[in-house]
C-alpha cells in the first residue's frame, strides 16, 4: 500500500529524496552551518550516549560557536591590516600588532585545544580496541567472558587453546570497547596454527588503543616487571592485571607485587573486580572525565581543516616576529580565515558539499 502511494506521487510529478537532501536544503537556506549539517549524520549513526552527546552539541551549534568567535576575532584585525594596505604610501600601522600578537597567541591556544580533542572524540566516535594479551592459560578467554557476561570464548585448562583472535564488542559507559582475545603469547611451539595465531596476537597488540596485559597471580614478579618494561618501551597504553586471586588470596598477591606499581586485581573465573576493571578502561582512555558541555571534534574533516588553521597562524606569529609587511600578514590571515570559513561552510566547494552528503541516508 505505502508503495503504491509512493508510485502514484511519483507518476504525479514528484520524486524520491536524494541522500541527505533534507539537510542539504536547511544548509543552503542558512538554517544551519556545514558542521551542524554534517553531526545530523553523525547522530542519525550514533551508537552510543557519548557518541549522541557529542553530534547533539555539534548540531545545536556548540562547535560552530566557538569557530564563530575564533573567525570573528580574526577579522577584526583583518579588515585593520587591509586598510593599511590601502594606505601604503601614508606608512601607518591601524593594527595595534602587540594586541593583534596577543590574539594570534589565543587562538592558538583555542585552535589547539580543539585540535587535541580530536583524540578523545575518536573514541567517542569509533570506540577503543582493546587487545587482551597474556602468557598461555592466564586466563584470558575467561576475562573476555566474564566481561561479556556469557560464553564467547572457549575456555580450557590446556595451554594454547584459543589459536586465533576473538573480537566483540562492549558498551561501559557509553563507550563502546572492541575486546580482543589474542592467542597466549610464548616464544617456542612446535604448533604452526598458535604460531600463526601468536603472530596475529602481535600484530593486534600494536594496532591496539589500549592492552590488558593479564597474568597469573601464580607468577614470579620479575616476568611481570620485565613485561611492563616492554610494554612502556613500544610506548602502549596499558594495564598491568593480575587474575585467579581467588586462589592465592588478594592480600597476599597485592604484598607480592607491591613494588612493580599500579596494576588491577581480579578474579576473571569468580567475576571479582571485573567492574572495577571496568572503570580503569574507561579512565585509561578518556583520562578521567569527559565533559560533554564542551566542545569535542569527533569529524576528520575538521581535524584536518584545524591543523591548517593552525599552521597559518603560526605563519601569522612568524611574521609578526620578523615584522613583515601588512601585505604578507594579510595572505596568511586569509589562508586562515579560509579554512575555518570551510569547516562551518562559508566558504564551499560544489563537489565537497555533493561528497558530505552522499554519506547520509536517504532523505534525511
Amino acid at each position: 500500500m505505502q508503495q503504491q502511494v509512493i508510485n502514484a506521487c511519483i507518476k504525479n510529478g514528484a520524486r524520491l529524496a536524494k541522500a541527505g537532501e533534507f539537510t542539504q536544503r536547511a544548509f543552503l537556506n542558512g538554517k544551519l552551518d556545514l558542521a551542524q549539517a554534517e553531526s545530523v549524520a553523525d547522530l542519525i549513526a550514533s551508537n552510543t550516549a557519548a557518541s549522541q552527546r557529542a553530534a547533539l552539541h555539534t548540531m545545536q551549534g556548540g562547535f560552530s560557536e566557538n569557530l564563530k568567535v575564533l573567525r570573528d576575532r580574526l577579522i577584526t584585525f583583518s579588515a585593520l591590516i587591509e586598510l593599511e594596505l590601502d594606505f601604503s604610501q601614508e606608512d601607518v600601522e591601524f593594527a595595534d600588532r602587540k594586541q593583534f600578537y596577543e590574539l594570534i597567541e589565543e587562538l592558538t591556544t583555542s585552535t589547539n585545544k580543539l585540535i587535541n580533542s580530536f583524540s578523545l572524540g575518536n573514541v567517542i566516535k569509533n570506540g577503543v580496541s582493546v587487545a587482551i594479551v597474556g602468557k598461555p592459560n592466564a586466563g584470558k578467554s575467561t576475562l573476555l567472558n566474564s566481561l561479556l557476561n556469557e560464553n564467547r570464548a572457549i575456555v580450557s585448562e590446556i595451554a594454547g587453546t584459543t589459536r586465533d583472535t576473538i573480537e566483540e564488542i562492549i558498551n561501559i559507559d557509553g563507550i563502546l570497547f572492541r575486546l580482543i582475545d589474542t592467542a597466549g603469547i610464548r616464544q617456542h611451539t612446535a604448533d604452526i596454527i598458535e604460531s600463526e595465531g601468536v603472530e596475529r596476537s602481535l600484530a593486534k597488540i600494536k594496532n591496539a588503543d589500549l592492552v590488558l596485559y593479564l597474568f597469573d597471580a601464580a607468577d614470579v614478579i620479575v616476568e611481570v616487571a620485565d613485561k611492563k618494561i616492554e610494554l612502556q618501551q613500544q610506548d602502549l597504553k596499558f594495564l598491568l592485571v593480575a587474575n585467579k586471586i581467588d586462589i592465592i588470596g588478594e592480600a597476599e598477591v597485592k604484598n607480592k607485587f607491591s613494588s612493580i606499581g599500579e596494576m588491577i586485581f581480579i578474579s576473571a573465573k569468580q567475576h571479582l573486580h571485573t567492574e572495577v576493571l571496568k572503570e580503569r578502561m574507561v579512565d585509561a582512555v578518556l583520562q578521567g572525565s569527559l565533559q560533554t558541555e564542551s566542545t569535542v571534534v569527533t569529524n576528520a574533516r575538521h581535524y584536518h581543516a584545524l591543523k591548517e588553521v593552525a599552521t597559518s597562524l603560526t605563519e601569522i606569529k612568524n611574521g609578526l616576529d620578523n615584522k613583515q609587511s601588512g601585505d604578507l600578514l594579510a595572505l596568511d590571515i586569509r589562508r586562515c580565515l579560509q579554512y575555518l570559513g570551510e569547516i562551518t561552510g562559508e566558504i564551499t566547494h560544489e563537489d565537497q558539499l555533493d561528497y558530505i552528503f552522499s554519506k547520509f541516508c536517504i532523505g534525511k
